[in-house]
């Protein structure tokens, strides 16, 4: 790319024409047109994201496999029937308290030693962890293996939402979080039929199909952890592959972000700690992710249910609703962007998952039923890349540290809820109906509440 800083040096400088909306933006002392700078971020885009993009599908696959070493756990961890929903729901959830416990420490560590060097450290510890799951032996032992992975892998998602903000004005990133964010998804494209697969390795080499399971899907994390501190800079001043002049233009921009939004009042870690919008949020994806959980842990075990097919065959279609999810997420952060409106994109995509939930409980015809609450995941995705760029809409510095991994950690207790309720209704009950319901109600309260934020409040304290 040409120099920005001599492309800008016969331009006219206007200080009050921002990049995204006119044809020319000047920042510090770098002048740099439109397109221009649109090179520039997709140029730092293709950089940055495919590596985190990767990274997220493996921390992903090993949050949610579990899901697939379900359908083979009982006999291992030496419960009756009647109570193996409850004790499943429990040991896969508690990841999250161990996430919550360690959450807020991780990203204010990684702010002080560098994203470089702690998101390294985050995956070769979780990864050496999620292979370990494959010595599981009793419901003891799945919940003390489970709550560490959760200690271990505490801090990367908020670390790297953080780290977006490193690079990417408010402007560029509610479709920048939704392109990382797509690692959820092409994780269960992806995942699906591989945890499947490896299920039907039952035997081999005198280890059972989950035992597979664990053991290699915990392996890419530490290589991938590896890598990482060879390819990830730590803030745009360390990348090599930037321009003095480029560097200069993003943190200026940046800058004059923070500069201009003086609704961001919450610059120190405290403030975000007492902030009333910060434990709204909190709540707010709290909501969401009891819906997403309460959902992923569960669908496989479903669908073998309906279908009374091979672990293959479940794998294959447990990965038809990522699919779907993946071109829904994309649309929604674009549009969320182009139009510079948040709350709405959340609410609908909230409201779309609170009625797949509904009718896959009321409808007869299990199959209907089970596309229906295929649907209600592309709603509970697509919430997620405009959600965090409100979030992040108002925090800089330390409190952006502090105030994400709170709004995330706070919020991810959902994932010790959502599966832990489905489990204990469906022993309960003996049914899953009861459950769906009420993980529609919690998705229709999180979009009511969402729209209780009004544009003002993102401007005051």
């Amino acid at each position: 790319m040409t120099d920005i800083k001599q492309q800008g040096d016969n331009q006219k400088r206007d200080k009050t024409d921002r990049v995204s909306g006119g044809s020319v933006s000047s920042v510090g002392n770098a002048g740099i047109t439109h397109g221009q700078s649109r090179a520039l971020y997709n140029k730092i885009t293709w950089r940055l994201i495919p590596i985190m993009f990767i990274c997220y599908i493996v921390a992903y696959l090993d949050r949610i496999n579990i899901g697939f070493a379900k359908l083979q756990l009982q006999e291992v961890l030496g419960v009756d029937e009647s109570i193996f929903g409850s004790v499943y729901g429990i040991g896969a959830g508690l990841f999250f308290i161990g996430y919550f416990l360690f959450e807020v420490p991780s990203n204010l560590i990684m702010e002080r030693v560098g994203a470089r060097f702690w998101i390294a450290r985050i995956m070769i510890v979780w990864g050496i962890i999620s292979s370990c799951m494959m010595f599981i032996h009793s419901a003891t032992s799945f919940y003390i293996l489970r709550f560490l992975l959760g200690i271990a892998e505490a801090g990367f998602y908020p670390g790297m939402i953080l780290y977006l903000t490193y690079w990417f004005p408010d402007k560029e990133r509610a479709h920048t979080v939704a392109l990382f964010a797509t690692g959820t998804v092409v994780a269960g494209i992806i995942g699906s039929p591989v945890s499947g697969a490896l299920l039907d390795l039952h035997g081999v080499a005198g280890l059972d199909g989950w035992q597979w399971l664990f053991l290699l899907e915990g392996i890419p994390a530490v290589l991938l952890g590896i890598i990482v501190i060879f390819v990830l800079p730590d803030r745009p001043r360390k990348a090599k592959w930037l321009s003095q002049s480029e560097k200069e233009y993003i943190e200026s921009r940046l800058a004059e972000e923070a500069q201009q939004a003086k609704g961001r009042a919450h610059f120190r870690l405290s403030d975000a700690f007492k902030s009333g919008r910060i434990w709204l949020l909190s709540l707010i994806y709290f909501l969401l992710t009891v819906g997403i959980y309460g959902y992923e842990m569960w669908l496989p075990s479903i669908i073998k249910e309906i279908t009374v097919r091979s672990y293959s065959v479940v794998g294959l279609i447990n990965a038809i609703p990522y699919a779907a999810s993946i071109v829904f997420m994309l649309i929604i952060g674009y549009h969320s962007d182009k139009t510079g409106e948040r709350r709405w994109h959340v609410a609908t995509a909230a409201f779309i998952a609170a009625a797949g939930f509904g009718l896959s409980a009321w409808l007869q015809n299990p199959f209907l039923a089970l596309f229906a609450l295929m649907a209600s995941l592309v709603g509970l995705k697509s919430a997620m890349g405009p959600f965090w760029a409100l979030a992040t809409t108002f925090l800089s510095g330390t409190a952006a540290a502090g105030g994400i991994a709170l709004i995330n950690s706070v919020g991810n207790l959902g994932g010790f809820a959502g599966p832990t309720l489905v489990g204990v209704l469906r022993d309960k009950t003996g049914s899953i109906q009861m459950a769906l319901w009420i993980l529609g109600g919690v998705l229709l309260l999180m979009g009511l509440l969402i729209l209780t934020i009004k544009k003002t409040h993102l401007m005051k304290n």
